[in-house]
């Protein structure tokens, strides 16, 4: 019997001092753009950016917001990238869904351009509620594509065994409703789409895993 091949996870190692400079840096300033329009954050907040990249969000924030600032990433190149750009906030190698950080540190979690990655999902949504203070936000920035379009790229990413699926903001939402989370709304700007959740104040009273 054939053993069945699990799907590869696209890497971004090679291409990480040239990022931004590139293409995949150049697009992603609409989603930078219309989470810097939807965000709130007090002085001083905590604030994780899973799948921060060479930290060039977090940066953006930085000039905007007093943040206590947080990446993690599985690309250690990106992560280096991430450090030199942001000498004073903390990096770390992780995946989404293994955190390395204590129960309800966070007053927000930011997912940009990563989501669509991330192999566990649904690890990522009890992670991201565990991580988070209660009453603390997710914003998840992915691209948005008509219901075709989705579809067919859904269905090449499957034929050719590359982690990733892209949703509308109502199925993310659903990923994350009896998670910890309450959706609290989403907004469009041409092919970029941001969720917004809250975590639930009581939820994770008796879940929170040890780390």
């Amino acid at each position: 019997m054939m053993k069945k091949r699990k799907p590869k996870d696209f890497s971004f190692t090679k291409r990480a001092s040239a990022y931004d400079a590139g293409f995949e840096g150049k697009a992603v300033r609409k989603f930078y753009g219309l989470l810097l329009r939807e965000i709130e954050f007090p002085p001083g907040a905590l604030v994780l950016d899973a799948g921060c990249g060479t930290g060039a969000l977090l940066k953006r924030i930085a000039d905007t917001y007093e943040i206590i600032g947080f990446g993690i990433d599985i690309e250690e190149n990106m992560i280096a990238e991430a450090g030199n750009k942001c000498p004073q906030m903390r990096f770390a190698v992780a995946d989404c869904d293994r955190m390395p950080f204590e129960d309800r540190t966070f007053d927000a979690v930011i997912a940009c351009l990563a989501y669509h990655h991330f192999r566990n999902k649904e690890g990522f949504a009890r992670e991201a509620a565990r991580a988070l203070k209660p009453g603390g936000v997710l914003y998840i920035a992915d691209p948005r594509f008509p219901w075709l379009v989705r579809k067919a790229l859904n269905g090449v990413i499957r034929l050719v065994r590359v982690v990733g699926e892209f949703f509308k903001p109502e199925e993310i939402e659903a990923r994350f409703i009896g998670m910890g989370f309450t959706a609290v709304g989403s907004t469009v700007d041409s092919y970029a789409q941001v969720v917004k959740l809250q975590r639930n104040q009581a939820w994770g009273e008796n879940c929170e895993t040890d780390h």
